[in-house]
């Protein structure tokens, strides 16, 4: 099966969506079909091999230029093509400031207008690799908001979308330009042969608010990659390397961006607030993931609350970790929690925990609570979670006392589990999903 598969970079940080499309990429090719992996905007950053092509496509410099200059886009494309250049949008894009709603709402629009916006150069660059180079069957885009040729796509392969966070990126946007953005997604539903979530509230929500018939909306529950935690079990990391005379330590882990939405101040306040009761005086906070300059001062707000807590020396930050890094900083921990604000679609990070094995407390909404249910056979096997009230600190507070109170430590996840888990398994529902062979 020939698949082209648009994977939208995220300015030089870690994106749950872009490492998902790269590991779905790279199983698809494994597997024996002809997939092909187009980043588009910037270049995508993943902890294992990259698996797309070494061009950027709609690249955020010329997209920003054509938006902003109207000479600029009377320029041939030879001589602005290589402004598309990965290692230029890269330095040029990830130290990029946050774009201004008004700004970021007009750029979307012209998006979507495909050939009659103001990135027609851009766009047909894209359609002519795609009709030229590599001639896809099925065309996959990672999100609605690129979707602005979809009807020119449509035309020589049939088109589907992952839907997994179009929703948050239009909360950003003005209250008018919200209204007049979703218009024109609604408008590219009737060229899309099928939408794809990866859990039934997501897909229901998403439904609505695009006005999808049903028919065209799929779930395909998510998959992380396996075999390194599988490669690494019965390894015991250092802090499992206790002498019979020290106190041994629970370590609470958090592995995501460092950022508000992904909740790490809730985190912070609830340790502190656990750190109270000296029944938990051997509990230490383990925290790990991206962290952008636009969140500099968050994050040392977090580190002031914890110095004036009196609880320096009980925490620690592993900063961004690579692959190899992030198995053994999973297998290090005892209890895991990322209590995110908002509503994420995927959850690859809890997934990724329960690979390695961790008992877990996340919030009651987005994913979390089918993946939860999901995994809930698994009980008798060691798995082990809870979910707290996803806007309640004090519910955050009890559900991980309750956790600590049962000895939380980390298991090794059953066959069964990981096979349920493995994003090969989540592959082949995908490519049952896009042959026609699945009712999900």
């Amino acid at each position: 099966m020939r698949i082209t598969y648009l994977t939208a970079g995220a300015a030089g940080m870690f994106c749950g969506s872009c490492m998902n499309d790269n590991a779905v990429a790279r199983e698809l090719i494994n597997a024996g079909h002809d997939c092909v992996l187009m980043p588009v905007y910037t270049p995508i950053r993943t902890d294992v091999e990259d698996m797309s092509v070494d061009r950027v496509f709609l690249g955020g410099v010329n997209v920003y230029l054509s938006q902003k200059l109207g000479a600029f886009r009377l320029l041939p494309r030879w001589m602005t093509g290589w402004l598309d250049h990965p290692l230029l949008v890269k330095a040029l894009t990830s130290k990029a400031g946050k774009t201004s709603p008004e700004l970021l709402g007009q750029l979307t629009l012209s998006m979507l207008d495909g050939l009659a916006g103001r990135q027609r150069k851009e766009f047909e660059d894209l359609l002519s690799f795609l009709q030229t180079n590599v001639r896809p069957e099925t065309i996959l885009l990672t999100n609605l908001l690129i979707g602005g040729v979809i009807p020119q796509m449509a035309t020589n392969a049939d088109v589907w979308v992952m839907l997994q966070g179009d929703d948050i990126f239009l909360d950003s946007l003005s209250e008018s330009d919200r209204r007049e953005v979703i218009a024109k997604m609604r408008g590219l539903v009737g060229h899309v042969k099928g939408f794809l979530c990866h859990c039934s509230t997501y897909a229901h929500f998403m439904q609505e608010l695009f006005a999808i018939p049903p028919q065209k909306m799929h779930v395909v529950p998510l998959g992380v990659a396996t075999r390194d935690f599988i490669e690494s079990q019965g390894e015991a990391s250092s802090r499992e390397k206790k002498t019979a005379s020290e106190q041994p330590k629970i370590h609470l882990g958090y592995l995501a961006r460092m950022a508000p939405e992904k909740g790490l101040h809730r985190l912070v306040d609830a340790f502190i607030e656990l750190k109270r009761n000296p029944r938990w005086e051997s509990l230490r906070l383990e925290l790990a993931g991206w962290m952008g300059p636009q969140h500099a001062k968050y994050w040392k707000e977090q580190q002031n609350k914890l110095s004036r807590a009196g609880l320096d020396g009980q925490w620690n930050y592993a900063g961004t970790l690579d692959r190899n890094q992030k198995v053994r900083y999973l297998k290090s921990l005892d209890l895991f929690c990322v209590p995110t604000e908002y509503a994420d679609p995927k959850g690859i990070f809890l997934l990724e925990a329960v690979a390695a094995g961790l008992p877990y407390v996340m919030p009651d909404h987005g994913a979390f609570p089918e993946v939860h249910q999901r995994l809930g056979r698994f009980r008798s096997q060691g798995f082990s979670g809870a979910l707290f009230q996803h806007d309640s600190a004090k519910d955050l507070v009890t559900e991980l006392e309750l956790a600590l109170e049962q000895s939380p430590h980390r298991s090794e996840a059953s066959s069964e589990l990981l096979e349920e888990l493995e994003i090969s398994t989540h592959a082949k529902r995908l490519l049952a999903v896009l042959q026609g062979k699945s009712n999900s």
